[in-house]
């Protein structure tokens, strides 16, 4: 835990998105121990607020959990409404909440199922930012936006999932051009194997979860998966710390996007359901 001099966003004001749990737990967690007042939000409410009554007691700074579906604009203003009420003031916005689905083909994808997660993980983040950006020009402060690897490396049987995740990397650069004025940055985080439930999840969809889960800590030169909390320093990083980066992506992926590995899918009998990437959720 950050005490003292090291607390390195003391007093600043954050809203997390999809903070209750995984990537975004971890974020919540770290902007806390380093003295930040952090707003976080989630469908979930018992893990909101199991979460906001630990981090409430260990201090030094605080979170209040708001219980919000992002995907619903007016609830999205109303956490940001909440925000300003509470705290007066926005320093950060961290854009986290979203989903990664089961691995399926290009086929087997129905539109309907594309334009949900594209509502969820791209349309959210917009929205969430238009409704924090007029109190982040105040500040002069900054956005982050959480992408994934799999944006810049691609990722087998998840056309949508990629796609929003590419969208984010764009979504960021055109920001950051557009907020340059008002001092605005916009940074993105673009985490690799991350362990968080989500990813448990998804490899129970696959023959051999303890299997998957090994790949997936191979898949990285430094041979393990990246944590939640360690998602958390690299945000508040791009928050506290980057003060010349803006329209930048971060990759915090241990090295897999890296050297050669055995990819042709050529000589396979049949469709395999691949490893699944990091999510926020």
């Amino acid at each position: 835990m950050a005490t003292g001099d090291s607390q390195r966003y003391r007093d600043k004001v954050v809203i997390v998105t999809g903070g209750s749990k995984g990537i975004g737990a971890g974020i919540v967690r770290v902007f806390v121990e380093n003295g930040a007042k952090v707003v976080f939000c989630a469908r979930g409410e018992e893990a909101g607020k199991g979460l906001e009554a630990e981090l409430n007691g260990a201090g030094p700074g605080k979170c209040l959990f708001v219980l919000c579906d992002i995907n619903k604009e007016e609830e999205i203003k109303k956490m940001v409404g909440v925000t300003i009420e509470q705290f007066g003031r926005i320093d950060c916005l961290v854009n986290n909440a979203g989903w990664h689905p089961p691995h399926k083909s290009t086929d087997e994808t129905s539109a309907q199922e594309f334009t949900e997660l594209l509502q969820l993980n791209v349309i959210s983040y917009f929205l969430t930012a238009k409704y924090a950006l007029p109190h982040l020009r105040r500040t002069q402060g900054s956005v982050v936006n959480v992408s994934s690897l799999v944006a810049s490396i691609g990722q087998k049987h998840a056309v949508p999932y990629v796609t929003t995740k590419g969208a984010i990397v764009a979504m960021t650069k055109a920001m950051a051009v557009d907020e340059s004025q008002y001092r605005v940055r916009v940074n993105c985080l673009s985490p690799g194997n991350v362990m968080t439930p989500l990813w448990e999840e998804l490899a129970d969809y696959t023959p051999d979860p303890a299997f998957c889960v090994r790949e997936g800590e191979n898949a990285q030169l430094i041979g393990r998966m990246g944590t939640a909390v360690e998602c958390g320093l690299a945000v508040l990083f791009l928050a506290a710390d980057a003060s010349f980066c803006t329209g930048i992506e971060l990759l915090l992926s241990g090295g897999a996007e890296l050297n050669y590995g055995h990819k042709s899918q050529i000589s396979q009998s049949g469709p395999s359901s691949g490893l699944p990437a990091q999510s926020q959720q």
